[in-house]
């Protein structure tokens, strides 16, 4: 009676050992799992301050007014060269 108390106690520690193992391995793989997550979390704020930094280089009013004037060529509107219109008028 006494050795198969014991046998039942000895599977019962084998069981929590191997279960204590597989808890301790999975910790470890979702620890490293978070850090890579928190690293690329990292590079993601980096990218999205560049894109806010690039967003507000580009939306310049010198800048449109540039890109404007040399790449569609536009000009100025002037007195001179505005049409008004009038309702009824032909």
């Amino acid at each position: 009676m006494n050795a198969r108390i014991n046998g039942i106690i000895t599977v019962m520690l084998l069981v929590c050992a191997l279960s204590l193992v597989t808890a301790q391995y999975h910790a470890r793989r979702l620890y490293v799992e978070l850090g890579r997550a928190q690293s690329q979390a990292k590079l993601l704020d980096v990218q999205w301050a560049q894109l806010q930094l690039d967003q507000s280089t580009l939306g310049k009013h010198a800048r449109i007014e540039l890109a404007a004037k040399r790449d569609l060529k536009m000009v100025a509107s002037t007195p001179a060269s505005t049409q008004y219109l009038t309702v009824g008028a032909q």
